[in-house]
């Protein structure tokens, strides 16, 4: 029945039911639940996962003479810089040694010195007088080339030295590199004659090095490792030298972490709105999104087994200007074998994009999973958010060799869990409390291992501004 309003023109009345009216009687067509926070993850895509099972995985490695990390660590008071007495045993001549007042006479005689972009610290061919150690910045190596030019050496970031066994040793010997700040740069500097001058205050270190030159022990190849003693190239039958390759004693066990949230779905919800879409299907779907994204985040930030703070730190190196460029990322893959995968937050891969532009270069996309990936020297580059970005707009860029048989990155879970729902997750169901909720407590169990310090690499202070 249609009903006229007098006060309306017959132009002016409602000639057929209204979408308003007619959407009470419809059915909506509606998309499932989405979540912005979803990120595509490579991280966890491409890490082989090793079964960890007793909650554990030990690395043991073949054992390894450095003492330490192989960088001085300092103190600082306002602006003024002071090197911790002991670690001076990462020095090679003075490895083992332990006499706390020789290190400490030692320590209060170093002179911290500043310089600004550009300045010389060490110069080839002058005599090497001084030890020197990068206490803050960025310091470039240049050496001579075979055929006179000039050849990058590399850089040297906080806590690595030069000169200490000349010095220490009381060899002559010049350089064979020139050492100049990349970036405003603090060091701190022990010259021969105020070492010499320390006299009977180091007797016992004098002692120390005059046996380690003497006697070296513990013989090892260039990676640290105590070397294997192999005869090749003989005729007739001399002599083989006889060996046993020695492992670690207290090697390194990585045990499993988790990532929990407990999920909470009234009854009434899940058993009155769950058509055409389950409720508790939905929720638990979004909970473990967020928390495979947790997950991630903590493989590569985490302080006990993320991949940032894992990294040896001889692996660790520092962009040559700014952002990262070729010869940076070259530096980089070139610092271990078979590297698959690199990994980066996407406005460091813009910035290298950028780089490659204007040098006239171009990276191809490879294809990995059916998704093509920007890549370098045909190495993937995988976009990755949770690494993070600092307020001075640096950040890091990881390569890695993936897999046990190639030594290199594993991902750590244990899978056939009480009530698992996807490999190393599971769902527990706990009940339903005095409010009417459903319980559910989604547990996911991981961790990382790097089991030779060189199948991880970082390239450091890589600057993502335009």
């Amino acid at each position: 029945m249609t009903v006229t309003d007098p006060g309306l023109g017959v132009e002016d009345q409602q000639m057929s039911l209204s979408r308003a009216a007619a959407r009470n009687l419809a059915t909506t067509t509606k998309s499932a639940p989405q979540m912005q926070g979803i990120s595509p993850r490579w991280l966890l895509r491409m890490l082989p996962w090793v079964e960890a099972k007793g909650g554990a995985f030990r690395v043991n490695r073949r054992l390894t003479f450095a003492i330490g990390d192989g960088r001085v660590t300092f103190t600082a008071v306002g602006s003024e810089v002071r090197i911790v007495p002991q670690e001076l045993a990462e020095f090679v001549l003075l490895r083992g040694f332990e006499d706390e007042e020789a290190l400490t006479a030692v320590a209060n005689r170093f002179e911290q010195r500043e310089y600004q972009p550009g300045e010389v610290i060490a110069q080839r061919g002058e005599s090497v007088d001084e030890i020197i150690v990068i206490a803050h910045g960025k310091v470039t190596k240049t050496g001579r080339g075979e055929y006179g030019d000039d050849v990058a050496l590399g850089t040297m970031a906080d806590g690595e030295y030069i000169g200490d066994e000349p010095v220490l040793s009381g060899t002559a010997k010049e350089w064979s590199f020139t050492a100049r700040a990349l970036t405003p740069t603090t060091a701190v500097v022990l010259s021969r004659a105020t070492f010499n001058q320390l006299n009977g205050q180091i007797a016992p270190m004098r002692e120390h090095i005059a046996q380690q030159l003497a006697n070296p022990s513990n013989a090892s190849n260039k990676h640290g490792e105590a070397e294997i003693d192999i005869s090749s190239g003989h005729d007739g039958e001399p002599r083989l030298p006889s060996t046993f390759v020695d492992y670690e004693l207290r090697p390194r066990e990585y045990e499993l972490s988790v990532a929990q949230t407990i999920l909470r779905v009234h009854t009434r919800v899940a058993d009155l709105y769950s058509q055409p879409m389950d409720q508790v299907e939905h929720q638990l779907r979004l909970t473990i999104e967020a928390l495979r994204e947790r997950q991630e985040f903590e493989l590569i930030n985490n302080k006990e087994f993320g991949l940032l703070a894992n990294a040896d730190l001889k692996q660790r190196v520092s962009t040559q200007s700014g952002p990262a460029t070729p010869d940076d990322m070259d530096e980089l893959i070139s610092r271990r074998r078979n590297t698959k995968l690199i990994l980066a937050h996407p406005k460091a891969i813009a910035a290298f994009g950028r780089q490659l532009s204007a040098r006239g270069l171009y990276a191809p996309t490879v294809e990995v999973e059916g998704k093509p990936l920007q890549s370098w020297r045909g190495i993937p580059i995988a976009p990755c958010d949770k690494i993070p970005v600092n307020k001075n707009g640096t950040t890091s860029i990881l390569a890695m060799r993936l897999g046990e048989e190639k030594q290199g990155v594993v991902g750590l879970r244990q899978t056939g869990i009480p009530d698992e729902y996807e490999p190393g997750l599971n769902v527990r169901f706990m009940g339903i409390d005095e409010h009417a909720m459903l319980k559910y407590l989604v547990s996911t169990y991981y961790s990382a291992a790097v089991l030779v310090p060189d199948a991880l690499g970082v390239l450091e202070n890589v600057e993502i501004g335009l």
